[in-house]
């Protein structure tokens, strides 16, 4: 397969009065068509900031740096920002964390969703409304000619996650980044929200990147795993050989800290588990 996005050396500091933040140091990235790419650490690992410099969408304090970066056999780091406005919504999209506050409360989602199809596909106005119906239909939301007409705050959390879905693939992208995209929602819709992305990836061949801390949904989604610890890349591996033959510590420890491997009362912690190797290595030697 063809490498559809492939970053090499990316770095990402800010500028803050205390000198530089560096968020991601030195990462290494890429991912093929029809793959699941998940990228996994605890909260602050740099996983969103990475995607976010790949969509340019982080704020002018940030510092974005890279030996290279191209998606799709495009260099990204010198095409014009012209150019990249028209790939970012069309052949790249990205479903944000939290939809209550990614969708804007004075819009109706049924404008929020035309607006990227006028925007990117051209579509006129009635050609629009019927690829919002087929999307709404798509992404499962019930009764979609009339939840066109609702307002964000009128639609369950699941429900948003749903239009932020729509509107991420209306486009038909090539490339499909979610990040934790099922944050605030339940168990059941947490469920019903990875079989559907896991469903349109397959089905319109995506390449997918899944950002999340959950080591389940990895098991369940992906082909193969970054792990990322303070901005930094600790292992790659493919899902199985990742959980079956962990390399770095710092993904033992995130594996050690799932429920289903608890012993004793107590559930250990990154920290703990992190704390004990240090102590052993100290042994040993």
């Amino acid at each position: 397969m063809s490498k559809l996005l492939e970053i090499k050396n990316l770095s990402v500091g800010f500028d803050t009065s205390s000198g530089m933040f560096m968020a991601v140091q030195g990462i290494d990235l890429s991912v093929e068509a029809r793959e699941v790419l998940a990228i996994v650490g605890e909260s602050g690992s740099g996983k969103s900031v990475a995607m976010l410099a790949v969509m340019g969408l982080l704020p002018k304090s940030a510092t974005v740096t890279a030996d290279s970066m191209t998606f799709d056999g495009h260099d990204m780091l010198t095409m014009t920002s012209k150019r990249r406005r028209e790939i970012i919504g069309r052949d790249v999209a990205m479903i944000f964390q939290e939809p209550m506050a990614s969708l804007n409360p004075c819009f109706t989602v049924g404008f929020q969703l035309e607006e990227v199809l006028r925007v990117h596909m051209k579509l006129d106005k009635k050609a629009r409304r019927a690829r919002a119906i087929e999307l709404f239909k798509q992404v499962g939301i019930p009764t979609p000619e009339e939840r066109l007409n609702s307002y964000p705050h009128q639609m369950s959390g699941g429900q948003c996650q749903r239009v932020m879905i729509a509107i991420a693939i209306a486009c038909n992208p090539k490339l499909l980044i979610a990040d934790e995209p099922t944050t605030a929602l339940d168990v059941t819709i947490q469920k019903q929200i990875l079989d559907l992305l896991v469903r349109l990836q397959a089905e319109h061949g995506m390449g997918l990147i899944m950002i999340t801390h959950d080591m389940g949904v990895v098991a369940e989604t992906a082909d193969r795993v970054i792990v990322q610890y303070k901005g930094t890349k600790m292992e790659e591996a493919d899902v199985l050989t990742l959980f079956e033959a962990p390399k770095s510590p710092y993904t033992r420890a995130l594996l050690s800290a799932l429920p289903e491997n608890a012993t004793g009362d107590r559930l250990s912690t990154v920290a703990d588990f992190m704390k004990n190797e240090a102590a052993n290595a100290g042994a040993v030697s």
